[in-house]
């Protein structure tokens, strides 16, 4: 997808990365979408909510359009990492609903002002805060790209489900004995080259 119009492949790219991100909960239990898979705590549902937030302040607040939702995991005093999990009290379908709602509130900031409007980021230096829209936006597609490919190795680890979406994984095969065999091939590589260093 390419267009001639830089705001429609920004939107194109940032909603392909939302989709994908909340395509990588479906079917899990509730425990599942809360697990810590890494040594740092990541999870699928803190994914989504940091998502949430990075939309409602680079693409809203910044812009000096604030959202109104309250985000206490981003206030003044609270717990350093606090919006990469959900809590026990935080439900799956608060935590999507919120994201949805950040989408339209980014969505609504991004048609309603030029592209080359200027914003001021109060989380970054001062003299080194001020950005366009059209970076804010590139930069929310990154970081949303980046989380939704952590997130496609979560799932995967969790159920064996991988790749982009449900109708387009993007992936070679979906006949597990071929991918136990690339993968036994993989290893024997890995094997030998750890051998010859």
């Amino acid at each position: 997808m390419s267009t001639q119009d830089p705001r429609t492949d920004l939107h194109f790219y940032l909603q392909s990365a939302r989709d994908a991100l909340l395509w990588k909960l479906e079917g899990l239990s509730e425990y599942d979408v809360r697990r810590p898979l890494t040594p740092t705590g990541t999870n699928l549902l803190g994914l989504v909510k940091h998502a949430a937030g990075v939309e409602l302040g680079y693409l809203g607040d910044i812009f000096g359009r604030p959202s109104g939702e309250p985000l206490p995991w981003l206030e003044e005093g609270a717990e350093p990492n606090a919006d990469m999990w959900a809590t026990a009290d935080e439900s799956r379908a608060h935590v999507v609903e919120l994201y949805r709602r950040a989408w339209a509130h980014a969505d609504a900031t991004v048609d309603a002002l030029p592209l080359d409007t200027v914003g001021r980021v109060p989380w970054w230096p001062d003299g080194k805060n001020e950005v366009t829209l059209h970076h804010a936006v590139t930069r929310v597609v990154a970081d949303t790209q980046r989380h939704a490919g952590h997130a496609d190795i979560l799932r995967e680890l969790l159920d064996g489900a991988a790749g982009m979406r449900e109708d387009n994984t993007a992936l070679p095969s979906a006949d597990p004995a071929w991918w136990e065999a690339h993968r036994d091939r993989l290893e024997r590589a890995a094997r030998d080259a750890g051998r010859k260093a």
